[in-house]
C-alpha cells in the first residue's frame, strides 16, 4: 500500500511542477470606431442662439504603451445646412491647407488596457491640440470606461472651452459672421466627445 501512496505523492508533484500554458498578453493597439464616436461643438451667435455641430470622420489609435493620436478630418463637419459647411470648410478651419485636427495624448497603461470590465476611472490627460498651423496644451478631465474585454470609451466630463484666436481662426469666424449677416459669433467654443476604441 506504502508504494502506491508513493507512486501518488510523485505523480501530483509531477504534476504541480509542469508550468501551466501561459496566456500571451494582447499588446494589439486599440483603433477607434468611427460609426460609436463622435466630437461635437457649440457655436453661439447673437449672444444667445446655440447650434451643435459635429465632425463625422473620426480615425485614431492608442498604441499598447498608452500613446494616443486622433485625427479629426475637418472636412466632414456637419452643421446641417450645406451652405455653412462649405463655408466653415472654406473660411474657417481652410481644409484646403489644414485639413485636420490632431490630438496626441499620452494615457497611463493602468488607467486603460488594465482596467476591469464594466469599470470606470475619472483622470485629467494632457492633450495636445494641433489645428490649422496652432498647437495648444490642454489637461482635459475625462473618463475611461471599459466597456468590453477588447472595447474602451473616453469620454469628456464637461465641455472643453476652445478659444478661436489660440488656433489662428478669429478672421475666419469674422467672415463667417458677414456671409450670414450676423451681429456677433462668441469666439470661445465648447467642445464634446465620446470616442470608442476597440482592439483586434
Amino acid at each position: 500500500m506504502h508504494i502506491y501512496k508513493l507512486i501518488l505523492v510523485v505523480f501530483v508533484l509531477v504534476l504541480s511542477s509542469c508550468s501551466a500554458p501561459k496566456l500571451t498578453p494582447n499588446t494589439n493597439p486599440w483603433t477607434l470606431d468611427n460609426a460609436l464616436s463622435r466630437v461635437e461643438f457649440i457655436s453661439v451667435k447673437k449672444g444667445t442662439i446655440t447650434e451643435v455641430h459635429s465632425f463625422t470622420e473620426l480615425n485614431g489609435i492608442v498604441k499598447n504603451d498608452g500613446t494616443a493620436q486622433i485625427n479629426i478630418v475637418l472636412d466632414s463637419v456637419e452643421t446641417n445646412i450645406d451652405i455653412r459647411n462649405e463655408r466653415m470648410r472654406e473660411h474657417l478651419f481652410n481644409t484646403a491647407d489644414h485639413p485636420l485636427c490632431v490630438l496626441s495624448a499620452q494615457i497611463g497603461k493602468a488607467e486603460f488596457a488594465l482596467l476591469n470590465v464594466g469599470e470606470r476611472k475619472s483622470m485629467d490627460v494632457p492633450v495636445r491640440i494641433e489645428m490649422h498651423g496652432q498647437s495648444e496644451q490642454l489637461s482635459i478631465p475625462m473618463f475611461i470606461t471599459r466597456l468590453g474585454d477588447n472595447k474602451v470609451m473616453v469620454e469628456s466630463q464637461t465641455p472643453i472651452i476652445l478659444d478661436i484666436d489660440i488656433f489662428g481662426l478669429k478672421d475666419g469666424v469674422e467672415k463667417l459672421r458677414e456671409l450670414a449677416n450676423l451681429p456677433s459669433i462668441t469666439p470661445e467654443v465648447p467642445v464634446i466627445f465620446s470616442l470608442v476604441f476597440e482592439r483586434a
